[in-house]
């Protein structure tokens, strides 16, 4: 399929604009899950809370919306189930399914599912309406991650919304701006290819 059949397909994501096979879906797949690692490396620690500030919700958004619904909730359960069974790619080289911060890992597959689905309707080929797709998919991890910070770190309600959610909105604005600008972008520059 040529990138200006694919481009015009309803329902495109940008991940279908590449030759399709089962060895490109499964390469997404790990390339995904892979990226999501790298990027909970860029951890900085946030005073007063357990859950760091890194890369990998914007990665988790990333590869939801530009691989698709399927692509993206598998290779994010990949990046869980990897990082469960030990492999050191949660935030600050860590694994296991014991931090408090593991909630948002599971949002994050809901996340990539959401904004992968919003992708195959064109939501991430307009700068407004990718900002509503990268803000509904935070407000997907945070439904699941501050409520597992609350019960995992034995926090109140409140308490975990001031640890968990408010430290973290500013960071995630300027997420969905980079969004805003990169996704829009990429798909002007293969519709012109």
């Amino acid at each position: 399929m040529s990138t200006a059949t694919a481009t015009a397909r309803p329902g495109a994501v940008l991940a279908d604009l590449l030759p399709a096979s089962r060895v490109r879906d499964a390469a997404l797949v790990v390339g995904g899950a892979v990226l999501t690692g790298l990027a909970a490396q860029l951890a900085v620690p946030v005073p007063g809370s357990p859950v760091p500030v890194t890369g990998q919700t914007f990665a988790a958004l990333l590869v939801g919306t530009a691989l698709g619904a399927r692509r993206g909730f598998l290779s994010l359960a990949l990046y869980a189930l990897a990082g469960v069974a030990g492999v050191p790619w949660f935030a600050g080289d860590g694994s296991g399914a014991g931090a408090v911060s593991f909630g948002y890992i599971l949002g994050m597959l809901l996340a990539s599912a959401a904004v992968g689905a919003l992708a195959r309707r064109g939501a991430d080929r307009s700068p407004l309406r990718t900002a509503g797709t990268m803000i509904l998919g935070e407000a997907i991890i945070y439904a699941v991650g501050v409520p597992y910070l609350a019960l995992a770190a034995h926090m109140s309600a409140s308490q975990a919304i001031a640890a968990g959610l408010t430290p973290f909105l500013v960071g995630d604005a300027l997420k969905a701006a980079l969004a805003m600008g990169a996704l829009p972008t990429a798909w002007k520059f293969v519709s012109k290819r």
